[in-house]
């Protein structure tokens, strides 16, 4: 592991944005620097100022911010402090976005929809950021939107040795389960790493338009499932493979993603459904209230703090996720 003193050599400083104070701060830990000291105003009509309280001429600045929650409060603000670093000289401003908002806007489905996901990429550069760092995109494509290097945080080893942990690798009692196709890539490699079997949900819009289950393809009777997904944003599509899972004979259902978005009665869902445990990651800063008795929360930290070692240094990225 490096030293500080080699990070204070290269004038590495580390701010938080107000979205993700906590996981700064736990990033910063981990480097071995203090948290770099910031104002963030918000006005009475909605104007977002903020600035540096610390030179930053010269110097290699990471800033860690979430645009979760209040998405657009939160890029803007982003926007701005990107700005204001660009202006007082920084050398380069690497943006640690934890949950990247609007990345499921990253193409078209009907004739003249935005991708929004290319318009935030196109701002992040204007306003002077020069790499971006984020963790499990809604699609990978995202980063053929920049025209500045993307570091991909996978969280699969986060998410997978917390189940090893718990016993469930290399068990005969154990399915992975995507909770739909879009899903299946990353059940996969979940799969993979347990080395368990994998099965998948399939699901159908309804009259309504809400998603149903249709079809499971593989076998969980008598086992203990483990749904993986991206995220969890109303909680209704982990929620109704719960109960599939459970109507086709599986014991237990546990489900894991990455980020905890938890929009629209999702705690609620969560709380009174057949999930026996919710393990997400700190991507997203969470409300006091959102927290519930089966909810687990893994820490990102170790995994942006090498992200960040490694920029600095100049070391490939790509063994940070292998086993």
């Amino acid at each position: 592991m490096m030293e500080a003193k080699k990070f204070k050599e290269n004038d590495v400083k580390i701010f938080a944005g107000s979205s993700a104070k906590k996981l700064a701060q736990k990033i910063a830990d981990y480097v071995g620097l203090p948290l770099s000291k910031n104002k963030i105003q918000k006005f009475s009509d909605g104007e977002i100022f903020t600035k540096s309280l610390e030179s930053v001429r010269g110097s290699k600045v990471f800033v860690v911010q979430s645009t979760a929650g209040k998405v657009n409060e939160n890029l803007m603000e982003l926007l701005i402090f990107i700005d204001v670093l660009k202006r007082a000289s920084a050398k380069e401003i690497i943006a640690i976005i934890p949950y990247f908002g609007y990345a499921r806007q990253d193409r078209t489905i009907n004739p003249h929809d935005p991708i929004t996901a290319k318009l935030i990429s196109n701002l992040l550069v204007a306003a002077g950021a020069t790499r971006i760092v984020t963790m499990e995109l809604h699609t990978r494509q995202v980063q053929g939107f920049f025209d500045i290097p993307v570091d991909h945080m996978e969280p699969l080893p986060i998410l997978a040795k917390y189940f090893e942990k718990k016993g469930f690798s290399q068990s005969e009692d154990v399915v992975v389960v995507a909770p739909d196709i879009g899903s299946l890539k990353r059940a996969r490699g979940f799969a993979k790493w347990l080395e368990v079997p994998l099965a998948i949900v399939e699901k159908r819009k309804n009259g309504d338009g809400e998603f149903e289950v249709e079809n499971l393809i593989g076998d969980v009777y008598g086992k203990k499932v483990i749904l993986i997904d991206d995220m969890i944003n109303t909680g209704k599509t982990v929620c109704n493979a719960a109960d599939a899972l459970i109507k086709n004979g599986a014991t237990e259902v546990y489900c894991c993603a990455t980020h905890a978005v938890f929009s629209d009665y999702a705690v609620k869902r969560l709380k009174e459904s057949v999930i026996k445990e919710v393990v997400v990651t700190d991507t997203i800063e969470l409300r006091e209230d959102e927290y519930f008795e089966k909810l687990t929360v893994l820490s990102t930290a170790k995994i942006f703090g090498e992200a960040v070692k490694r920029i600095v240094i100049y070391k490939e990225m790509s063994n940070l996720f292998v086993k």
